[in-house]
Order: C-alpha cells, then sequence, then structure tokens
C-alpha cells in the first residue's frame, strides 16, 4: 500500500502527464471549435459530469454558507473562467505552440510563491527551495529552446494571453486558502466548472463567438472528450486533492513537470521532435523539483528503511 508521500508523488506525475497532454489536446481542437466556445463546451460537459458524481458521493452536493459558495466563485472565475479563455484565445495564435503554452503556464509556482507570501504569511520557501525553484524554470525555458525574436516579435500578445492565464490560476489557487470555509472536492469542483462554463459563454457571446462556427469532426469530438473527462474532472479531482495536502507553492509544481509531457504528446500525436534541448530541459526540471521535495523524498527513504514493527 501507498504511502501518504508516495501516494501524493503518484498523482503529481499523473496529473502532470494529463495536464501536460492537455495542450496538444487544445490546439487540436482549436481547429474545430472557436476558442473560449471551445473551453466553455469542454466545462458544460465536464461541470455536468463532476456534478453527478458530488450528487452521488457526497454528503453535501450544494453549497449552503457564503464560504462555501465563495469558494465556488473563486473557481468558476480564476481556475476556469479566467484562466481558461485567457489561454484557449492565446493558444489560437500558431506562434503559440504546445509547448510555448506550457512554459509560460509553468511560470505557475513561481506566480503562486508571489501571491502566497503577499496573502498567506505561512507560507514559506527554504533558500533551497528558491533555487530549486529557479532551476526548475531555467528547465522549462531549455526545454522550449526559445529563440530570442520569437519572444519580442510575432506572438506577443497572445504569449502575454497565456501569460494572464497563468497569473489567473495562480492567483485563485492562493484566495482559496484565504477562505475559512471547507467543501467537499467534488461539489466545489462540479459548481466551479458550470458556473466556470457559464461564465465563458457570455464570454464567447462578447466575441462575437458562432456556436454555428464549430466543425464536428472525430477529432474535434475526440479533444473534446479528453479535455472534458480526463483533463478537467479527473484531472481537477487530484489537483483540489493535493491542493490541500501540498499548498498552492508546490502543487503549482506540476507546471515544471507537465512541458515534458506536452513535448511527448507532440512527438506522439502531432509528431512533433524532441531535441537535445528537451532532454537538458527535462534533467534540469528534475533537479530542481529534487530540491524542493529533498525533505518529503529524505523522509520516504527513511520510511522505507525502517524496519517492520512487530504486531
Amino acid at each position: 500500500m501507498l504511502t501518504g508521500t508516495s501516494r501524493n508523488a503518484v498523482l503529481f506525475v499523473v496529473l502532470s502527464a494529463i495536464w501536460g497532454s492537455a495542450f496538444m489536446a487544445i490546439n487540436l481542437g482549436l481547429e474545430f471549435f472557436p476558442a473560449v466556445t471551445f473551453a466553455a463546451i469542454r466545462y458544460d460537459v465536464a461541470g455536468v459530469i463532476m456534478l453527478a458524481y458530488a450528487l452521488w458521493v457526497a454528503d453535501n452536493p450544494v453549497p449552503s454558507t457564503r464560504g462555501e459558495w465563495g469558494l465556488v466563485a473563486i473557481g468558476a472565475v480564476f481556475l476556469i473562467a479566467l484562466y481558461h479563455a485567457f489561454l484557449f484565445v492565446g493558444q489560437t495564435d500558431p506562434a503559440v505552440t504546445s509547448a510555448v503554452a506550457a512554459v509560460i503556464v509553468s511560470l505557475n509556482p513561481v506566480l503562486t510563491t508571489g501571491f502566497a507570501r503577499a496573502l498567506l504569511p505561512a507560507e514559506r520557501l527554504t533558500l533551497l527551495g528558491v533555487a530549486g525553484l529557479c532551476l526548475g524554470l531555467v528547465g522549462v525555458v531549455v526545454l522550449a529552446d526559445p529563440a530570442p525574436s520569437n519572444l519580442t516579435g510575432e506572438g506577443t500578445v497572445p504569449k502575454l494571453l497565456v501569460l494572464a492565464a497563468a497569473a489567473a490560476f495562480a492567483f485563485g489557487s492562493v484566495l482559496t486558502r484565504r477562505v475559512e470555509a471547507t467543501l467537499e472536492i467534488e461539489t466545489l469542483e462540479g459548481w466551479a466548472m458550470l458556473l466556470g462554463g457559464l461564465l465563458m459563454h457570455g464570454i464567447a457571446l462578447g466575441l462575437g463567438e458562432s456556436p454555428g462556427a464549430i466543425e464536428w469532426t472525430t477529432e474535434a469530438v475526440l479533444a473534446l472528450v479528453y479535455l472534458s473527462v480526463v483533463a478537467s474532472a479527473f484531472g481537477f479531482l487530484i489537483y483540489f486533492d493535493l491542493l490541500e495536502r501540498l499548498g498552492p507553492i508546490e502543487i503549482n509544481l506540476v507546471s515544471y513537470v507537465a512541458p515534458a509531457f506536452a513535448a511527448i504528446s507532440g512527438w506522439l500525436f502531432l509528431s512533433e521532435g524532441i531535441s537535445p534541448a528537451t532532454v537538458a530541459g527535462f534533467s534540469l526540471i528534475f533537479l530542481g523539483f529534487l530540491l524542493i521535495k529533498r525533505r518529503a523524498i529524505r523522509d520516504e527513504i527513511r520510511r522505507q528503511r525502517r524496519p517492520p514493527t512487530a504486531d
């Protein structure tokens, strides 16, 4: 049986793989959907699934207090609507590939640390933790192998939109910790997805998008199903679970590992090459993760070496 630390590590890797490959699925689906409409329909589907699941397993499937609805509102506005509206619109530009989007979103841990220091005084990283954070950031930049001209020329505004998405998600992650209320994960996720989807339908309407522009191809349906069921319903279930266990700084380190899976999924499904920079970047990411998680890793090694006690 997995210990708490081992369980968290496994879920961390699974979430990284799911959210990393989601960038590839987004780029695939954007060929057939208007951007924000695509994001909204994604969460219409995911929200219905999760709310049905909440009605089945949760003791409190409907928020009943101001604090509980506050948690739902934060999730709907920041983690769902703003994050995905900015992200999907940004990824419509050819300059924002799956890897580029994943790298920009990987700024989440840095942004989260800044928000946490301002809003959650108890959240701190040691000097080695900060070094690991920086090493991981260097790793994702090396992995993307960006050309200097791409950072200041073509695609600048779309990249800034993706950066705004990362900031919205980081801020929302920290803000949930300030609300003095608890809500079952399934209930929080289901209502936040449904309300976030509705907000995005309003944004899509304001942008002049039309559902009639959707091309319902096999690829479109596959992209929608993957993003709705796997990346959204299942992925956010893992995310909120780890958020409670690890806190906003550590859980957002998923953003450091996700670009590696974005590169792998791009290679498998979109025939994108994997360069030596990918290997070097992933190595730096792994070293940074070891620095940040060194205490948990050390404690787990000691636990594994400890002789079993007699009953």
